[in-house]
Parts: structure tokens; C-alpha cells; sequence
């Protein structure tokens, strides 16, 4: 593979904004410095002053492989994800058949291999009869352990409070939460029933799945954590209420300790509120709700003032088929992979995060936080997943959408920058308009 060097680059690193050249050898970054210098053979992409990024890392996704490939796959959804610069992934376990032991997680690795597009990690479940499964899992073999604390497909779904216990107790890796609680949620769905019937719509989907079944779950997630001095993670934080539950700070103290829980949101939370359903029904309904606007700024807020450590997806694509069904039978869950990164920036141009904050969110804090070996930053040795950032509009139309369910909840919406490449472990495979080459993604080594 012949060396790469990217010159005249606006570099943005470690809350870093710095003009530098990086020349890429072997799939790593082998050097970054002001001016390098051409060698023969060498490949020069001339940057003109655009942003260069560290790819990013999406913690959080749901690739539908194996058992709902009609909706998408590892394939085409990591297509998406690296036109959109996410150059790594980590899969939800609730698949079918779901990830609940070792024999289902290498499957799901022997799945991804030559096919794709990005890096990837994929989750192991959870259940109520999988602790000593949990309990052998090789901490090295997956990102997290991930608790369905509220509804989930099949058998994910931990309600029994001594396994929660001993989950929180025993787990060998971070521990990854979906926190709302189902008793609240199906009282909240009764009433609204036993109220107006069949003529549920999108818009009750924040008031049934309420801020109040996301505070109660998280509140017992983070007690649980407390108790046993777990490392958790919360997953798609989506109202303000749930912020005091965390500790504002960075992941890693001065001394070297590393905060032990840990929280997220999630694209969709910070680009739309309570008054898109009206326009856009089932195709925002997702679990947890997307709520007020109120609670869209202060999410943005706290990821400004590091009270949430990470920026990701939940990524869940449904058809448009599945998504026009009535409210109560429409799934939960949208495509995001291919257009959250332009999303996120967009909060740069409306100047409420700092570039650098985004970066730290998006690609730097799920390298730490999950123990991703050599990857999530632009430094010499380290794998070169990078992505270049055109300061060019444009309008998101469903023709160029690549994932497999053809849609976005984007449609219509102008963004002031887009992906003009990416590269994947040194190999550029979108340049700004098509993939480029074949899949060379690789599995996510966690240095534990």
C-alpha cells in the first residue's frame, strides 16, 4: 500500500486546532508535522485548510445482523457510517438470535469479517439467566455487557433485581444501560389506551415512554453502580432531569482515575424535540423518546460542560413500510450513521460546542472509555482512521441515503459541511461522493 500524505491540513486533536501535514504508512499514522515533504510513490490529497478529524466512534448501534437483515446489515450499514465519517462501531447484542454467550459473539465477529466497512466491537447481552455466562466473558472479546433495563426484543430483558445485582457486581467489562422502566411505560400506554383507543399517535410517544420512566431506571442503575463501584455507562440520555445524576468532569482525573460512571445522548436528541412529531410521526419515534426542547438544550449544555461523556447514534433502521404502520405497531428507532457527524457540526456553526468538544465526544471519549486500543485520536503509531470535513453545504436527499432501509429523518435539512473522505486503517474508502475500494475494517482490540 503506498504511503498517503495529507498536507495543508487544519488537524483537530485533544482539543487542539493546529495546521500540520500527516503522513499516513501501513495503515498508522507515521508522522504528523508542520511541513513533510513528498517522496516519490508517495499519494498527496492536498487539504487546502479543511478540517482533518480522527474518525469517529459510534458506541452505539444496532446493525440488524443476524435475524433482521431486511432493514439492514454489518455491510451496508457500515457503508453509511464511513460516508458519514464513523470509521468504528459497537453492535447491540439484541439480535437473532440475541448475543448472550461466546458462541453468539464470535459468530457475530465472524459475520463482520471482509464485509466491514469500519472497525467494529460487538456488545454482549444480558438476560435474567446469563449471569455465569457474563461472569466468564473474556474482557478483551467485547466493548461492554449491555442491560436492557427497560423493554427489549426476546429474552433481554433484566427485571430480576438479584441478577441485576449480581450483574453490577461481576461484570468483567463496562457495564452499558438502557435505563426506562417497563411498569411505568405499560401504566402510562393503559391509560393512554383506556383514553383515546386506536388513535394513539406519534405525538404521546414522549408523554407514554416518560422523563419519569427514564429517571427511575437511571436512578437505579446509577445506585446499583454506586454500590458495587461498577463502571457504568448509560446509554441515550434524553431529558434534563437525568443530568444531576451524573458528575460533571473529564474522564480521566489529573492523578490518573478514571470517572466510573459515565453517560451519553445521542444525535436525534439534540436535532429534533417534542415539536417535530407533528411533521415527522413514526419516523422520530425511538426509545427513550426524543422530548421538549427544553431538554435539547440542556443536553447540548451538558455535553459542553462534560456532565455527558459521549456523543453516539443508537442507529436502528426501520423500513419506511414498517414506520408507516399505526403508532402502536410502528417500531422504535431511526437511521443516523451516515449524517450525524454533519448534524453534530452543525452545533459548531450555531457556536453552542467548540470543535474540539465534538471531537472529544465523538471519537477521543469512547476510545478511552471502552479501552480501544491505538484508535480515536490523531497521533503518530496509531491506526490512521481519519476524515476530512469540507466547508461546502448541502441538502440531504433520500437518493443518497446508503443504508439498506432508504430513508433518513434528515430528508430536507441543508448542513454546512459534509465528509469530502474518510479512511479506514489508511485506506481511503469514501471520497466525498462514493465508496471507494472494498471493506477493510477490522476488529476492535480493547487493551484491558
Amino acid at each position: 500500500m503506498p504511503a498517503t500524505l495529507i498536507v495543508n491540513a487544519r488537524l483537530v486533536n485533544e482539543g487542539r486546532e493546529f495546521d500540520a501535514d500527516l503522513l499516513v504508512e501501513n495503515g498508522r499514522i507515521a508522522r504528523i508535522d508542520g511541513q513533510i515533504a513528498a517522496r516519490p510513490g508517495d499519494q498527496v490529497i492536498e487539504a487546502g485548510g479543511r478540517w482533518l478529524l480522527p474518525g469517529m466512534i459510534d458506541d452505539q448501534v444496532h446493525f440488524r445482523e443476524p435475524g433482521l437483515t431486511h432493514k439492514g446489515d454489518i455491510a451496508s450499514e457500515s457503508a453509511a457510517a464511513v460516508a458519514g465519517g464513523l470509521t468504528s462501531f459497537m453492535d447491540m447484542p439484541n439480535t437473532n438470535p440475541p448475543t448472550l454467550d461466546a458462541a453468539a459473539l464470535e459468530a457475530k465477529y465472524a459475520l463482520a469479517k471482509g464485509r466491514a466497512w469500519g472497525n467494529y466491537g460487538f456488545y454482549f447481552g444480558a438476560s435474567n439467566d446469563n449471569l455465569d455466562n457474563i461472569r466468564t466473558l473474556d474482557p478483551k472479546a467485547a466493548p461492554g455487557v449491555k442491560v436492557f433495563m427497560g423493554a427489549s426484543t426476546g429474552n433481554m430483558l433484566v427485571d430480576d433485581p438479584d441478577i441485576l445485582d449480581g450483574i453490577f457486581r461481576e461484570a468483567p467489562t463496562p457495564i452499558i444501560t438502557h435505563c426506562e422502566d417497563t411498569p411505568t411505560i405499560d401504566a402510562n400506554m393503559a391509560a393512554f389506551k383506556a383514553k383515546y383507543g386506536d388513535a394513539l399517535t406519534a405525538e404521546m410517544h414522549p408523554d407514554i415512554r416518560s422523563r419519569e420512566a427514564c429517571i427511575k431506571s437511571t436512578r437505579l442503575a446509577t445506585s446499583l453502580a454506586r454500590k458495587h463501584g461498577s463502571r457504568l455507562h448509560v446509554l441515550h440520555v434524553s431529558t434534563a432531569d437525568e443530568l444531576a445524576l451524573f458528575t460533571p468532569g473529564p474522564l480521566f482525573q489529573a492523578d490518573g482515575r478514571r470517572k466510573r460512571i459515565t453517560a451519553e445522548t445521542c444525535i436525534h436528541f439534540l436535532r429534533f424535540d417534542r415539536a417535530d412529531y407533528a411533521t415527522l410521526g413514526n419516523l422520530i419515534k425511538c426509545n427513550p423518546a426524543i422530548k421538549d426542547a427544553g431538554d435539547r438544550e440542556a443536553l447540548v449544555k451538558a455535553l459542553a460542560s462534560d456532565v455527558l461523556d459521549v456523543l453516539a447514534t443508537d442507529h436502528a433502521p426501520h423500513t419506511l413500510e414498517e414506520k408507516e404502520k399505526p403508532y402502536a405497531q410502528a417500531p422504535s428507532g431511526l437511521p443516523l450513521v451516515q449524517y450525524a457527524l454533519v448534524a453534530a457540526l452543525e452545533l459548531v456553526h450555531e457556536k453552542k460546542l467548540k470543535l474540539a468538544q465534538v471531537v472529544q465526544k465523538f471519537a477521543h471519549a469512547p476510545a478511552q472509555l471502552f479501552d480501544v486500543k491505538g484508535r480515536g485520536f490523531l497521533r503518530e503509531g496509531y491506526a490512521a482512521d481519519l476524515v476530512l470535513i469540507d466547508h461546502d453545504p448541502f441538502t440531504v436527499k433520500r437518493e443518497d441515503v446508503l443504508g439498506k432501509c432508504g430513508w433518513s429523518p434528515f430528508e430536507g435539512r441543508t448542513f454546512q459541511h459534509r465528509v469530502a473522505a474518510t479512511w479506514v486503517n489508511g485506506r481511503m474508502v469514501w471520497n466525498g461522493e462514493q465508496l471507494v475500494g472494498t471493506p477493510v475494517g477490522q476488529r476492535l482490540e480493547f487493551d484491558r
